[in-house]
């Protein structure tokens, strides 16, 4: 059994074995509720469904790693889809070329990475801490947003965008093909860059890595110019899927990001995790949501049951450490 363990272990990682339980659990368990769970019209509908919550989590992910959090990324993904939205309408709205597309989408990822870039400043700088910072952000962007939207939304744009939503290329989504090139380009960037390790070093402990010549300050803004920049990116495919632009999109998505990352392994304060778990977690909750729809459940039950799942994985995670010492 050991020997089982360890070769499990050496091949996917330690961390992988929770979100690949739960992966079967949530299968096996609605597989016999409802005989129209296992079927390609479910699975395409969570391939459908999961790319701009993907997305948002990897946005999440980098300042948890960190040991902080960032609160505000569903409005800063909101923010930068209505950067984008306003451009189009500004050049032709449905007549927009794809050259405007491009710029508008270069503008709402610089406007992801001036949000994250102004987050990262003040933790960086006043040594705030990121859940008052973020949570400050958060209010700012959504109140802004309201004040220029007026409460409504931006609608009617060009029809090849439509694709980057809801198209696929050899049978697979075009949003999901997006979210896989996030993984991997997070995967990389985590676990070979200098910024990946300095990452986890300011997480397991910010002053060890201070004295060790790590710039710190540097490294934390980095990481939040590229979480706003990840949720800038989820903001352009919520553009397309919704073919529509409003501050409250995506406002439930912010418990849910870090609910995946939580079950996917990642230490809540920092210093261990790594994204590929992540990405098992968040087909694991959106195999739950389809699970629940299927069986007639309306959103709201399914919202209460990622809550209670969030408390389950920390007590879980408790008695794992327990165990785990008292074996020692």
């Amino acid at each position: 059994m050991n020997a089982l363990a360890a070769r499990f272990n050496a091949i996917f990682g330690a961390d992988m074995a929770g979100p690949l339980a739960a992966l079967a659990v949530v299968l096996i368990v609605f597989g016999f509720a409802s005989p129209h769970f296992l079927t390609g019209a479910t699975f395409g509908s969570v391939a459908f469904q999961l790319p701009e919550l993907g997305v948002l989590t990897l946005a999440m992910l980098m300042p948890i790693l960190t040991g902080g959090l960032n609160l505000a990324i569903t409005f800063t993904a909101n923010i930068a889809g209505l950067t984008l939205a306003w451009t189009l309408q500004a050049n032709g709205g449905i007549d927009a070329g794809p050259g405007t597309f491009l710029l508008g989408s270069a503008l709402a990822l610089a406007v992801g990475a001036a949000s994250g870039l102004v987050m990262g400043l003040v933790i960086a700088f006043t040594r705030a801490h990121p859940i008052l910072v973020s949570l400050s952000m958060m209010i700012f962007l959504r109140g802004l947003g309201e004040f220029l939207t007026r409460g409504g939304d931006i609608s009617g744009f060009p029809t090849f965008i439509a694709p980057i939503g809801h198209g696929s290329i050899l049978g697979i989504p075009v949003p999901l093909l997006i979210l896989i090139a996030c993984v991997i380009a997070s995967h990389i960037l985590l676990s070979r860059s200098k910024l990946g390790f300095s990452t986890y070093m300011i997480g397991s402990n910010i002053e060890s890595a201070r004295y060790s010549g790590i710039n710190t300050r540097k490294v934390l803004v980095l990481v939040y110019m590229l979480s706003g920049a990840m949720a800038a990116v989820a903001g352009i495919i919520m553009l397309a899927r919704f073919n529509s632009v409003r501050v409250g999109h995506g406002e439930s998505y912010l418990l849910i990001t870090v609910l995946a990352c939580f079950l996917g392994g990642i230490n809540p304060f920092g210093g261990f995790g790594r994204v590929l778990p992540v990405f098992v977690a968040l087909i694991v909750l959106q195999l739950l949501s389809s699970g629940l729809n299927l069986l007639g459940a309306n959103q709201h039950l399914t919202t209460a049951v990622w809550g209670i799942l969030l408390i389950v994985v920390m007590v879980l995670r408790w008695f794992s450490a327990k165990f785990i010492r008292i074996v020692k």
